[in-house]
């Protein structure tokens, strides 16, 4: 597992839910008894495409699947991107790092190559490089649907980002992908631009900054242990199942002369009492 390192959730981030008692009487309620994962990503990011795949397929494959709850975070790499920009993606590459732009194809040649490896195509000639700002306004409107529509939403968006070389900032496109995904196309649209949601992609990558995230993607399980990069779903599964034994440990036998296993006294169980 990658190196992990704690970490400081503020309190409204984390899932604690109020109960009622009888009468007016309140109570804290035991927190839920699974494991959150929160992810920062970009869907600008290619990295990010191919990680959130090999996590998905290492969470498919883990046996407590059911009780993990994933929730996604936005992240911006460039924020100052034009929300169209006049040129491709190597020529906004080369540009940006100040590199030639032979040396940006043959390093988006490298990540297609990996994106191939785990059933994903991406097409850098065709992609259309656009502000994914408008696409993490949407992705909290999906949010708050449910985490299914928001993670078929984010992948949906990285097809069309990274395959299919469609803009990720036109409306048409958005609400589109928002419909397919669950959500409501009025609500979609008006997501597009809405100050609340924008404050709320705002809020995502203030908090990737207090917990030092400077790149994506960034995985946090159990608010504890940080993941960063595309790691191989090996990696994923034994981050998995490392971190869900630390939060549900087995009792273990006693080791002392005399008392083998669990056995060795009288009990009573499903089958009756000794």
């Amino acid at each position: 597992m990658a190196e992990g390192f704690d970490l400081d959730i503020e309190n409204d981030h984390a899932r604690i839910v109020t109960v009622r008692g009888a009468g007016n009487n309140r109570r804290p309620a035991r927190r839920w008894p699974g494991m959150r994962i929160d992810i920062w990503s970009d869907i600008a990011c290619p990295w990010c495409y191919i990680g959130l795949a090999r996590f998905e397929q290492a969470l498919a494959s883990f046996a407590h699947r059911d009780g993990v709850e994933v929730r996604l975070h936005s992240f911006q790499l460039d924020p100052g991107l034009p929300e169209v920009y006049e040129g491709g993606e190597a020529e906004y590459l080369a540009s940006r790092k100040g590199i030639p732009v032979e040396q940006a194809r043959q390093m988006f040649a490298q990540v297609a190559e990996a994106a191939a490896g785990d059933g994903l195509t991406m097409d850098f000639d065709a992609l259309s490089v656009a502000n994914s700002r408008r696409a993490h306004r949407l992705l909290h409107a999906a949010r708050d649907v449910s985490p299914q529509a928001a993670w078929d939403l984010e992948r949906a968006l990285f097809g069309a980002h990274f395959t299919d070389g469609e803009s990720i900032a036109d409306a048409e496109v958005l609400v589109r992908l928002a419909v397919e995904a669950g959500l409501d196309a009025e609500a979609a649209r008006a997501a597009l631009d809405d100050p609340e949601r924008d404050a709320q992609v705002a809020a995502d990558i203030a908090q990737a900054t207090r917990l030092g995230i400077r790149g994506v993607p960034f995985f946090v399980l159990a608010e504890k242990y940080g993941i960063s990069g595309a790691q191989p779903r090996e990696v994923f599964g034994q981050a998995l199942t490392q971190v869900w034994d630390e939060l549900h440990p087995v009792v273990q036998p006693l080791a002392v002369p005399g008392l083998e296993g669990f056995g060795g006294g009288a009990a009573c169980g499903p089958e009756g009492c000794d």
